[in-house]
C-alpha cells in the first residue's frame, strides 16, 4: 500500500425501517456520528421493514428511489421524523415528503407501482435475517451486530469505540 492511498472509511450498516419510532430516536446518534467522523465513517442504510408496520416496505422502496434521485438520507430523515404521519397516510405521505424535498414525486410514485427497488429491499431484509437482525435499529460494524431495537443505551459509545479502534489501526498501517 502506497503512502498516497487514502484509508477506506469504516462502514456502519444501519438496519432500519422508516415507520419505526426507535429508528427515529436513533437519528440523533447517527447525526452525532456523522459530525464526529465525517467521511471517515460510511453510514449505509439497510432496509429491514417489519411486518407490524404496514407502510414500511413501500417506504423502503421510496427511500431507494430518493437515493437514485440524490437525496436518500434527507428523505430517510424527513420520513422518520414523521413516523405517525406515515402510519396514518401511507403512500400519499411518501409522495408528500418527496415533493417537499424537491424530488420527482411522479417518478417516485412510478417506482412504487413498478417495483423497481423491491429486489434491493428484499435482499437487505434477507441479509439482515441471515445475520440475526430481528428488530430495528440494528447496527453492524466490524462484523459485530449491535441491537438497538430493545434499548439504544450505550450503543453510540460502543460504535465510537469500535470506529476509533478501526481508524487507529488504519492510520498506523497507512505509513507502512
Amino acid at each position: 500500500m502506497s503512502d498516497s492511498t487514502t484509508a477506506r472509511p469504516v462502514v456502519l450498516d444501519v438496519w432500519c425501517e422508516l415507520q419505526c419510532p426507535d429508528c427515529r430516536s436513533a437519528l440523533e446518534d447517527l447525526r452525532a456520528l456523522r459530525e464526529r467522523y465525517g467521511d471517515r465513517l460510511e453510514l449505509r442504510l439497510r432496509h429491514f421493514p417489519l411486518e407490524k408496520h404496514k407502510h414500511s416496505f413501500a417506504a423502503a422502496q421510496a427511500a431507494e428511489e430518493a437515493a437514485e434521485q440524490g437525496k436518500g438520507w434527507p428523505y430517510v430523515e424527513a420520513t422518520l421524523a414523521r413516523t405517525e404521519e406515515l402510519a396514518a397516510k401511507g403512500e400519499p405521505f411518501l409522495l408528500e415528503v418527496a415533493r417537499e424535498l424537491g424530488l420527482d414525486a411522479e417518478e417516485l410514485d412510478t417506482a412504487l407501482v413498478d417495483g423497481r427497488h423491491i429486489l434491493v429491499v428484499d435482499a437487505d431484509q434477507a441479509e439482515g435475517k441471515a445475520i440475526g437482525v430481528t428488530g430495528t435499529p440494528t447496527y453492524v460494524i466490524d462484523d459485530q451486530r449491535l441491537d438497538g431495537g430493545k434499548s439504544q443505551e450505550g450503543l453510540r459509545a460502543r460504535i465510537e469505540e469500535i470506529a476509533d479502534r478501526l481508524l487507529a489501526e488504519a492510520d498506523s498501517g497507512s505509513g507502512a
